[in-house]
């Protein structure tokens, strides 16, 4: 096989490592998201968000232990093809690939509403095209492209959250926009108590806590075009959790000190609720602002990401050599093409069937972002297995190995235990093993391929 970085430009420096980092931390969830998981869970879905963050911190750091010593494109999908096998290189590299997909398509949908909110005589799906088209051929100038822009998202979000949380903490020791009297902090156990819900709230808030957090392994996908992958890759990984302190913990704390958990989204968004309290009567534009960059920044970095898995499976024979193909900018061409047409037909369905399509669509995403996870940890196992006592050189280690892997698969599995209790996420669990039965078709149908070809030319 050849190698995977053949002919790929490291343009990323690491500025653009950081933010598509804490891009794919914080996503629109925290934003519009966070009413439905606060009900759950009451003012401890911050201890929700801590133990998620731990996990996800693991797994990121299973990820970056095999991007550091073996910085490539395809990420864990050839660590799982190169440690694991055939068919989980396969599995792990058309999951991602489809999973973010049809992430980008909502996100791509999501933009259309948005614009429709300044400019309401402009059809959605008009916004929708004309971003996708100007995202597109933003992927397709080149890398460094994508990470400025990239950049320049993720530090609107960043901004955005610091403002939230600074104003906030402005209102509770102040009194500003309360009248001139400080909150306390009351707010976070008066209302049926620190944890309202007991201990099953609190779980099944981790469900939904948790797929907040999907896209955040794109550091891994990164590696292939880093500039300098060992110093930016470990860097970014280890501030995850930090990030994740801060951005969610920290701004959801803040929410739930100055609103009581059981109001908190049911007078439109926690976000815009603190800026018009401040006397800021732009806060609605404010946000749109936000969650639209955020959809965008979403959407730019599925056309990326799912470009360099094409490319990556191709390299592995698990996709058609076309995939394969750079332009002198080192840019994969037919993957960025390919993945944009796709979420271009998505659009188009939920325009034509709406709520229909997309929700089975949806459904399977939802679980794949497990399935992404669970590969990582066990690809992580397996490489350190090949290693042997080569292991003991690897320079950005998982801590905790093995143990850490096995409480992560644990932990994931709970988390799919857990969604049968959850009516909206049961659907998911009915369509997965469908989904791995298609991937499973796939699979075993270009092995006849193969096997065929061999024997014509013998």
């Amino acid at each position: 096989m050849t190698s995977e970085n053949h002919g790929m430009h490291r343009r990323l420096k690491n500025r653009h490592i950081q933010m598509i980092a804490l891009g794919g931390a914080i996503g629109t969830g925290l934003f519009y998201g966070s009413a439905q998981t606060i009900q759950l869970a009451g003012p401890a879905i911050t201890l929700s968000y801590t133990i998620g963050g731990i996990v996800i911190f693991l797994i990121m750091r299973m990820l970056g232990e095999m991007s550091v010593d073996e910085p490539v494109s395809g990420s864990f999908s050839h660590y799982a093809y190169k440690y694991w096998g055939e068919f989980p290189g396969f599995l792990s590299g058309w999951n991602y690939w489809f999973n973010y997909v049809v992430v980008s398509m909502a996100e791509l949908t999501a933009v259309g509403i948005y614009i429709h909110y300044w400019w309401p005589d402009i059809p959605p799906w008009v916004s929708a095209f004309t971003f996708l088209a100007i995202i597109t051929l933003i992927n397709l100038v080149e890398v460094r492209m994508f990470g400025e822009l990239e950049f320049w998202f993720a530090f609107i979000k960043v901004i955005a959250i610091i403002g939230m949380i600074l104003l906030g903490i402005l209102m509770i020791f102040t009194g500003i926009g309360t009248g001139g009297q400080a909150i306390g902090f009351e707010n976070l156990w008066i209302h049926g108590g620190f944890m309202p819900n007991g201990v099953w709230g609190l779980l099944l808030s981790l469900v939904i806590v948790m797929f907040s957090f999907g896209g955040i392994e794109l550091i891994g996908i990164t590696a292939g075009e880093a500039d300098k992958p060992k110093k930016s890759i470990p860097k970014a990984i280890n501030q995850v959790i930090w990030r994740i302190l801060l951005f969610y913990v920290g701004a959801l704390l803040v929410m739930l000190i100055i609103y009581p958990w059981n109001k908190v989204g049911l007078e439109g968004s926690p976000f815009v609720q603190i800026f018009s309290k401040m006397g800021i009567p732009a806060a609605a534009t404010i946000l749109n602002i936000v969650v639209l960059t955020a959809a965008l920044s979403v959407y730019n970095s599925g056309i990326y990401s799912n470009a360099r898995m094409l490319y990556a499976l191709a390299q592995q024979g698990n996709a058609p050599m076309a995939f394969r193909k750079l332009n002198t900018k080192g840019i994969p061409v037919t993957g960025v093409l390919v993945s944009s047409a796709c979420t271009l037909i998505a659009v188009v369905l939920n325009y034509l069937v709406p709520g229909k399509v997309f929700l089975y669509l949806i459904s399977i995403a939802v679980l794949a972002a497990v399935i992404n996870w669970v590969m990582i940890v066990i690809a992580n196992l397996k490489f350190r297995a090949a290693k042997g006592a080569e292991a003991k050189k690897l320079e950005f280690k998982v801590p905790g190995y093995p143990f850490a892997n096995y409480f992560c698969i644990a932990f994931l599995l709970m988390i799919v235990g857990l969604m049968f209790q959850i009516e909206d996420m049961k659907l998911s669990l009915y369509v997965m093993p469908l989904w791995l039965a298609i991937l499973w078709g796939a699979f075993w149908f270009k092995k006849q391929v193969i096997i065929k070809k061999e024997e014509l030319h013998r």
